[in-house]
Protein backbone atom coordinates (compact mmCIF):
# COMPACT_ATOMS: atom_id res chain seq x y z
CA UNK A 1 0.00 0.00 0.00
CA UNK A 2 2.69 2.45 0.91
CA UNK A 3 4.53 1.82 -2.37
CA UNK A 4 1.36 2.29 -4.41
CA UNK A 5 0.58 5.49 -2.46
CA UNK A 6 4.00 6.93 -3.26
CA UNK A 7 3.55 6.14 -6.96
CA UNK A 8 0.18 7.92 -7.02
CA UNK A 9 1.61 11.07 -5.44
CA UNK A 10 4.71 11.04 -7.60
CA UNK A 11 4.98 14.15 -9.73
CA UNK A 12 4.36 13.70 -13.42
CA UNK A 13 7.48 14.06 -15.52
CA UNK A 14 7.97 17.51 -17.01
CA UNK A 15 7.21 17.71 -20.73
CA UNK A 16 10.29 17.53 -22.83
CA UNK A 17 11.47 20.87 -24.15
CA UNK A 18 11.45 20.97 -27.93
CA UNK A 19 14.93 20.63 -29.33
CA UNK A 20 16.61 23.92 -30.03
CA UNK A 21 13.90 25.99 -28.30
CA UNK A 22 16.26 27.39 -25.65
CA UNK A 23 18.76 28.61 -28.23
CA UNK A 24 15.94 30.04 -30.33
CA UNK A 25 14.62 31.98 -27.33
CA UNK A 26 18.09 33.38 -26.66
CA UNK A 27 18.32 34.52 -30.27
CA UNK A 28 14.89 36.12 -29.98
CA UNK A 29 15.94 38.06 -26.87
CA UNK A 30 19.07 39.27 -28.67
CA UNK A 31 16.98 40.39 -31.63
CA UNK A 32 14.61 42.28 -29.33
CA UNK A 33 17.55 44.04 -27.70
CA UNK A 34 19.22 44.72 -31.04
CA UNK A 35 18.66 48.50 -30.84
CA UNK A 36 20.60 48.84 -27.59
CA UNK A 37 23.25 46.41 -28.86
CA UNK A 38 23.72 48.43 -32.05
CA UNK A 39 23.98 51.68 -30.08
CA UNK A 40 26.62 50.11 -27.84
CA UNK A 41 28.56 48.86 -30.86
CA UNK A 42 28.45 52.31 -32.51
CA UNK A 43 29.81 53.95 -29.37
CA UNK A 44 32.49 51.30 -28.90
CA UNK A 45 33.70 51.44 -32.52
CA UNK A 46 33.98 55.23 -32.72
CA UNK A 47 35.48 55.46 -29.23
CA UNK A 48 38.25 53.21 -30.49
CA UNK A 49 38.71 55.24 -33.68
CA UNK A 50 38.72 58.69 -32.06
CA UNK A 51 39.88 59.66 -28.59
CA UNK A 52 37.60 62.71 -28.55
CA UNK A 53 34.42 60.77 -29.28
CA UNK A 54 33.53 60.09 -25.64
CA UNK A 55 34.50 63.48 -24.24
CA UNK A 56 31.79 65.26 -22.26
CA UNK A 57 31.55 68.13 -24.73
CA UNK A 58 31.19 65.82 -27.72
CA UNK A 59 28.62 63.62 -26.00
CA UNK A 60 26.57 66.70 -25.16
CA UNK A 61 26.82 67.93 -28.74
CA UNK A 62 25.81 64.55 -30.19
CA UNK A 63 22.87 64.35 -27.79
CA UNK A 64 21.72 67.78 -28.92
CA UNK A 65 21.83 66.67 -32.54
CA UNK A 66 20.00 63.43 -31.76
CA UNK A 67 17.34 65.19 -29.68
CA UNK A 68 15.88 67.03 -32.69
CA UNK A 69 15.47 63.81 -34.66
CA UNK A 70 14.12 62.08 -31.55
CA UNK A 71 11.37 64.69 -31.12
CA UNK A 72 10.42 64.34 -34.79
CA UNK A 73 10.53 60.55 -34.58
CA UNK A 74 8.28 60.39 -31.51
CA UNK A 75 5.46 62.05 -33.46
CA UNK A 76 6.09 59.89 -36.52
CA UNK A 77 6.01 56.75 -34.35
CA UNK A 78 2.42 57.43 -33.28
CA UNK A 79 1.43 57.65 -36.96
CA UNK A 80 3.31 54.47 -37.91
CA UNK A 81 1.74 52.58 -34.98
CA UNK A 82 -1.65 53.11 -36.64
CA UNK A 83 -0.31 51.74 -39.90
CA UNK A 84 0.17 55.17 -41.50
CA UNK A 85 3.14 57.25 -42.56
CA UNK A 86 3.97 60.97 -42.37
CA UNK A 87 6.37 62.35 -44.97
CA UNK A 88 5.49 65.97 -44.26
CA UNK A 89 7.19 66.47 -40.88
CA UNK A 90 10.36 67.97 -42.35
CA UNK A 91 8.37 70.51 -44.35
CA UNK A 92 6.20 71.33 -41.33
CA UNK A 93 9.36 72.03 -39.33
CA UNK A 94 10.62 74.32 -42.10
CA UNK A 95 7.30 76.20 -42.40
CA UNK A 96 7.00 76.76 -38.65
CA UNK A 97 10.60 78.00 -38.53
CA UNK A 98 9.85 80.50 -41.31
CA UNK A 99 6.63 81.68 -39.65
CA UNK A 100 8.40 82.18 -36.33
CA UNK A 101 11.31 83.95 -38.03
CA UNK A 102 8.98 86.25 -39.94
CA UNK A 103 6.96 87.19 -36.85
CA UNK A 104 10.11 87.91 -34.84
CA UNK A 105 11.96 89.76 -37.61
CA UNK A 106 9.20 91.63 -39.45
CA UNK A 107 6.11 91.18 -37.29
CA UNK A 108 2.61 90.51 -38.63
CA UNK A 109 2.03 92.98 -41.47
CA UNK A 110 -1.05 95.22 -41.43
CA UNK A 111 -2.57 97.44 -44.14
CA UNK A 112 -0.78 100.77 -44.36
CA UNK A 113 2.70 99.39 -43.82
CA UNK A 114 2.52 98.90 -40.06
CA UNK A 115 3.06 95.59 -38.26
CA UNK A 116 2.19 93.86 -35.00
CA UNK A 117 4.95 92.19 -33.03
CA UNK A 118 4.00 89.31 -30.74
CA UNK A 119 5.92 88.23 -27.67
CA UNK A 120 8.23 85.25 -28.01
CA UNK A 121 5.88 82.99 -26.08
CA UNK A 122 2.98 83.83 -28.40
CA UNK A 123 5.18 83.22 -31.45
CA UNK A 124 6.10 79.77 -30.13
CA UNK A 125 2.42 79.01 -29.46
CA UNK A 126 1.46 80.11 -32.98
CA UNK A 127 4.14 77.82 -34.40
CA UNK A 128 2.88 74.83 -32.43
CA UNK A 129 -0.72 75.53 -33.50
CA UNK A 130 0.36 75.68 -37.14
CA UNK A 131 2.01 72.28 -36.78
CA UNK A 132 -1.05 70.80 -35.08
CA UNK A 133 -3.37 72.30 -37.70
CA UNK A 134 -1.29 70.96 -40.58
CA UNK A 135 -1.28 67.53 -38.98
CA UNK A 136 -5.06 67.73 -38.59
CA UNK A 137 -5.40 68.46 -42.32
CA UNK A 138 -3.31 65.36 -43.09
CA UNK A 139 -5.47 63.22 -40.81
CA UNK A 140 -8.76 64.54 -42.16
CA UNK A 141 -7.77 63.93 -45.78
CA UNK A 142 -6.58 60.40 -44.91
CA UNK A 143 -9.77 59.47 -43.03
CA UNK A 144 -12.55 61.43 -44.75
CA UNK A 145 -11.41 60.94 -48.31
CA UNK A 146 -9.82 57.49 -47.86
CA UNK A 147 -6.57 58.55 -49.51
CA UNK A 148 -3.41 56.55 -48.77
CA UNK A 149 -1.29 58.29 -46.07
CA UNK A 150 1.80 58.04 -48.27
CA UNK A 151 0.12 60.03 -51.06
CA UNK A 152 -1.46 62.60 -48.73
CA UNK A 153 1.69 63.41 -46.80
CA UNK A 154 3.85 63.35 -49.93
CA UNK A 155 1.57 66.00 -51.44
CA UNK A 156 1.50 68.13 -48.31
CA UNK A 157 5.28 67.79 -48.06
CA UNK A 158 5.69 69.66 -51.35
CA UNK A 159 2.86 72.12 -50.71
CA UNK A 160 4.09 73.09 -47.24
CA UNK A 161 7.67 73.52 -48.43
CA UNK A 162 6.33 75.78 -51.17
CA UNK A 163 4.48 77.90 -48.60
CA UNK A 164 7.70 78.22 -46.61
CA UNK A 165 9.45 79.57 -49.71
CA UNK A 166 6.59 81.97 -50.49
CA UNK A 167 6.70 83.57 -47.05
CA UNK A 168 9.96 85.30 -47.92
CA UNK A 169 10.25 84.67 -51.68
CA UNK A 170 13.05 82.26 -50.90
CA UNK A 171 14.95 84.72 -48.71
CA UNK A 172 16.16 84.28 -45.13
CA UNK A 173 14.95 85.98 -41.97
CA UNK A 174 18.25 86.81 -40.22
CA UNK A 175 19.08 87.94 -36.71
CA UNK A 176 16.24 86.54 -34.59
CA UNK A 177 17.72 87.89 -31.36
CA UNK A 178 14.67 90.12 -31.01
CA UNK A 179 14.11 93.46 -29.32
CA UNK A 180 13.60 94.00 -25.61
CA UNK A 181 11.36 96.97 -26.36
CA UNK A 182 9.08 94.82 -28.52
CA UNK A 183 9.23 91.84 -26.14
CA UNK A 184 10.63 89.52 -28.79
CA UNK A 185 13.80 88.43 -26.99
CA UNK A 186 14.49 84.98 -25.54
CA UNK A 187 13.83 82.89 -28.65
CA UNK A 188 17.43 81.66 -28.58
CA UNK A 189 16.78 79.89 -25.26
CA UNK A 190 14.94 77.03 -26.98
CA UNK A 191 17.90 75.93 -29.05
CA UNK A 192 20.82 77.55 -27.26
CA UNK A 193 19.92 77.92 -23.58
CA UNK A 194 20.41 75.50 -20.73
CA UNK A 195 18.61 74.51 -17.54
CA UNK A 196 20.56 73.07 -14.61
CA UNK A 197 23.60 72.76 -16.86
CA UNK A 198 21.78 70.74 -19.51
CA UNK A 199 20.75 72.21 -22.90
CA UNK A 200 17.08 73.15 -23.12
CA UNK A 201 16.41 70.98 -26.16
CA UNK A 202 17.63 67.88 -24.30
CA UNK A 203 15.17 68.65 -21.51
CA UNK A 204 12.43 69.04 -24.10
CA UNK A 205 13.33 65.68 -25.63
CA UNK A 206 13.24 63.99 -22.22
CA UNK A 207 9.88 65.54 -21.32
CA UNK A 208 8.32 64.59 -24.66
CA UNK A 209 9.79 61.10 -24.45
CA UNK A 210 8.38 60.46 -20.98
CA UNK A 211 4.96 61.93 -21.75
CA UNK A 212 4.71 60.05 -25.05
CA UNK A 213 5.72 56.77 -23.40
CA UNK A 214 3.05 57.17 -20.71
CA UNK A 215 0.42 58.08 -23.30
CA UNK A 216 1.30 55.13 -25.53
CA UNK A 217 1.59 52.49 -22.80
CA UNK A 218 -0.64 53.59 -19.93
CA UNK A 219 -3.67 55.38 -21.37
CA UNK A 220 -6.81 54.25 -23.22
CA UNK A 221 -5.77 56.44 -26.15
CA UNK A 222 -2.48 54.56 -26.45
CA UNK A 223 -4.27 51.22 -26.44
CA UNK A 224 -6.56 52.47 -29.18
CA UNK A 225 -3.56 53.52 -31.26
CA UNK A 226 -2.13 49.99 -31.08
CA UNK A 227 -5.58 48.51 -31.76
CA UNK A 228 -6.04 50.58 -34.91
CA UNK A 229 -2.62 49.54 -36.14
CA UNK A 230 -3.20 45.89 -35.28
CA UNK A 231 -6.58 45.58 -36.99
CA UNK A 232 -8.48 48.75 -37.86
CA UNK A 233 -11.69 46.95 -38.83
CA UNK A 234 -11.83 44.96 -35.60
CA UNK A 235 -11.04 48.09 -33.56
CA UNK A 236 -13.91 49.93 -35.24
CA UNK A 237 -16.35 47.09 -34.56
CA UNK A 238 -15.18 47.10 -30.94
CA UNK A 239 -16.30 50.70 -30.49
CA UNK A 240 -13.01 52.50 -31.21
CA UNK A 241 -13.46 55.69 -33.21
CA UNK A 242 -10.70 54.92 -35.63
CA UNK A 243 -11.02 58.16 -37.60
CA UNK A 244 -10.64 60.23 -34.45
CA UNK A 245 -7.59 58.23 -33.38
CA UNK A 246 -6.01 58.60 -36.83
CA UNK A 247 -6.54 62.37 -36.91
CA UNK A 248 -5.15 62.65 -33.37
CA UNK A 249 -1.88 60.89 -34.20
CA UNK A 250 -1.31 63.17 -37.18
CA UNK A 251 -1.90 66.17 -34.91
CA UNK A 252 0.70 64.78 -32.49
CA UNK A 253 3.13 64.28 -35.37
CA UNK A 254 2.59 67.83 -36.66
CA UNK A 255 3.06 69.33 -33.20
CA UNK A 256 6.32 67.44 -32.64
CA UNK A 257 7.52 68.58 -36.08
CA UNK A 258 6.67 72.19 -35.21
CA UNK A 259 8.66 71.99 -31.99
CA UNK A 260 11.63 70.53 -33.86
CA UNK A 261 11.42 73.37 -36.37
CA UNK A 262 11.40 75.97 -33.59
CA UNK A 263 14.46 74.37 -31.98
CA UNK A 264 16.36 74.28 -35.27
CA UNK A 265 15.51 77.91 -36.07
CA UNK A 266 16.53 78.97 -32.57
CA UNK A 267 19.85 77.15 -32.92
CA UNK A 268 20.63 78.76 -36.26
CA UNK A 269 19.58 82.23 -35.14
CA UNK A 270 17.91 82.68 -38.54
CA UNK A 271 15.01 81.18 -40.49
CA UNK A 272 15.77 79.39 -43.76
CA UNK A 273 13.08 78.01 -46.13
CA UNK A 274 15.12 74.82 -46.56
CA UNK A 275 15.31 74.07 -42.83
CA UNK A 276 14.81 70.36 -41.96
CA UNK A 277 14.87 69.19 -45.59
CA UNK A 278 15.08 65.38 -45.57
CA UNK A 279 14.52 65.13 -41.82
CA UNK A 280 11.35 63.09 -42.34
CA UNK A 281 13.43 60.16 -43.60
CA UNK A 282 15.69 60.29 -40.55
CA UNK A 283 12.61 60.30 -38.30
CA UNK A 284 11.11 57.26 -40.04
CA UNK A 285 14.49 55.53 -39.93
CA UNK A 286 14.75 56.14 -36.18
CA UNK A 287 11.33 54.59 -35.63
CA UNK A 288 12.20 51.53 -37.74
CA UNK A 289 15.57 51.12 -36.03
CA UNK A 290 13.75 51.28 -32.70
CA UNK A 291 11.58 48.30 -33.59
CA UNK A 292 8.43 50.05 -34.86
CA UNK A 293 6.78 47.97 -37.56
CA UNK A 294 5.78 49.82 -40.72
CA UNK A 295 2.73 47.53 -40.82
CA UNK A 296 1.47 49.13 -37.61
CA UNK A 297 0.50 47.82 -34.19
CA UNK A 298 4.03 47.19 -32.92
CA UNK A 299 6.70 49.49 -31.52
CA UNK A 300 7.62 51.68 -28.57
CA UNK A 301 8.60 55.28 -27.89
CA UNK A 302 11.81 54.41 -25.94
CA UNK A 303 12.92 52.21 -28.85
CA UNK A 304 12.37 55.10 -31.26
CA UNK A 305 14.46 57.45 -29.12
CA UNK A 306 17.29 54.91 -29.01
CA UNK A 307 16.99 54.61 -32.79
CA UNK A 308 17.37 58.38 -33.11
CA UNK A 309 20.51 58.21 -30.98
CA UNK A 310 21.94 55.48 -33.22
CA UNK A 311 21.51 57.69 -36.29
CA UNK A 312 22.82 60.80 -34.51
CA UNK A 313 25.84 59.11 -32.93
CA UNK A 314 26.63 57.32 -36.21
CA UNK A 315 26.49 60.53 -38.24
CA UNK A 316 28.61 62.50 -35.80
CA UNK A 317 31.10 59.65 -35.50
CA UNK A 318 31.56 59.51 -39.25
CA UNK A 319 32.10 63.27 -39.34
CA UNK A 320 34.62 63.02 -36.52
CA UNK A 321 36.78 60.52 -38.43
CA UNK A 322 36.51 62.62 -41.62
CA UNK A 323 34.31 60.27 -43.64
CA UNK A 324 32.73 61.86 -46.72
CA UNK A 325 29.11 62.94 -46.39
CA UNK A 326 28.28 60.75 -49.40
CA UNK A 327 29.51 57.67 -47.57
CA UNK A 328 27.49 58.72 -44.53
CA UNK A 329 24.30 58.38 -46.57
CA UNK A 330 25.40 54.96 -47.80
CA UNK A 331 26.10 53.73 -44.25
CA UNK A 332 22.79 55.06 -42.88
CA UNK A 333 20.90 53.41 -45.73
CA UNK A 334 22.56 50.05 -45.09
CA UNK A 335 21.81 50.28 -41.37
CA UNK A 336 18.11 50.95 -42.07
CA UNK A 337 17.82 47.99 -44.46
CA UNK A 338 19.53 45.70 -41.94
CA UNK A 339 17.16 46.92 -39.22
CA UNK A 340 14.14 45.90 -41.30
CA UNK A 341 15.71 42.52 -42.10
CA UNK A 342 16.34 41.83 -38.41
CA UNK A 343 12.80 42.92 -37.56
CA UNK A 344 11.37 40.39 -40.01
CA UNK A 345 13.74 37.71 -38.72
CA UNK A 346 12.57 38.34 -35.16
CA UNK A 347 8.93 37.96 -36.18
CA UNK A 348 9.49 34.70 -38.04
CA UNK A 349 11.55 33.27 -35.18
CA UNK A 350 8.95 34.30 -32.57
CA UNK A 351 6.18 32.63 -34.57
CA UNK A 352 8.29 29.50 -35.02
CA UNK A 353 9.01 29.26 -31.27
CA UNK A 354 5.36 29.78 -30.33
CA UNK A 355 4.32 26.94 -32.61
CA UNK A 356 6.83 24.56 -31.01
CA UNK A 357 5.62 25.26 -27.48
CA UNK A 358 2.57 23.36 -26.12
CA UNK A 359 -0.59 25.18 -27.16
CA UNK A 360 1.48 27.75 -29.00
CA UNK A 361 -0.30 27.85 -32.32
CA UNK A 362 -0.92 31.58 -31.96
CA UNK A 363 1.95 33.96 -32.44
CA UNK A 364 2.92 36.04 -29.41
CA UNK A 365 2.57 39.71 -28.66
CA UNK A 366 0.76 41.78 -31.22
CA UNK A 367 -0.14 38.74 -33.31
CA UNK A 368 -2.14 37.46 -30.35
CA UNK A 369 -3.89 40.81 -30.10
CA UNK A 370 -4.71 40.65 -33.80
CA UNK A 371 -6.12 37.14 -33.40
CA UNK A 372 -8.38 38.40 -30.60
CA UNK A 373 -9.48 41.26 -32.83
CA UNK A 374 -10.20 38.91 -35.71
CA UNK A 375 -12.26 36.77 -33.36
CA UNK A 376 -14.30 39.86 -32.61
CA UNK A 377 -14.90 40.35 -36.33
CA UNK A 378 -15.99 36.73 -36.72
CA UNK A 379 -18.44 37.11 -33.83
CA UNK A 380 -19.94 40.20 -35.38
CA UNK A 381 -20.47 38.36 -38.64
CA UNK A 382 -22.61 35.81 -36.75
CA UNK A 383 -24.89 38.49 -35.35
CA UNK A 384 -23.33 39.27 -31.98
CA UNK A 385 -22.82 42.84 -30.87
CA UNK A 386 -19.28 44.31 -31.12
CA UNK A 387 -17.16 44.15 -27.99
CA UNK A 388 -17.83 47.08 -25.67
CA UNK A 389 -21.20 47.95 -27.33
CA UNK A 390 -24.46 47.52 -25.44
CA UNK A 391 -26.73 49.71 -27.57
CA UNK A 392 -30.34 48.76 -26.78
CA UNK A 393 -31.64 49.86 -30.16
CA UNK A 394 -29.02 47.70 -31.85
CA UNK A 395 -30.19 44.71 -29.82
CA UNK A 396 -33.85 45.39 -30.64
CA UNK A 397 -32.95 45.62 -34.33
CA UNK A 398 -31.32 42.18 -34.12
CA UNK A 399 -34.46 40.68 -32.56
CA UNK A 400 -36.65 42.15 -35.28
CA UNK A 401 -34.43 40.64 -37.94
CA UNK A 402 -34.61 37.26 -36.25
CA UNK A 403 -38.38 37.40 -36.14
Amino acid sequence: MSIAFRHQDAAAPAPARPPGSRSAQVITLLLRARTLIVLGLVIAVFAGLSSSYLTVSNLELMTQHASINAILAVGVTFVILTGGIDLSVGSIAGLVGMVAGGLLYEGFPLPGGSAIFFSTGVVILIGLLIGAGTGAVNGIVVTRFSVAPFIVTLGTQYAIRGFAELLSNGATFPDLGGSAKLGTTGFDVIGGGDVLGLPTQIWLMLIIGVVATVVAMKTPFGRRVYAVGGNARAAELSGVRTHRVTISVYIISGTCAALAGLILTSQLGAAFPSTATGYELNAIAAAVLGGTSLAGGQGSIPGTIVGAFIIGFLNDGLVLINVSSFWQQVVIGIVIVLAVIFDQAQRRLSISISRRLPGGSASPGNSKRRDDSNEGVRKNKTGHLPCGRSDGSRARGSRVQQQ
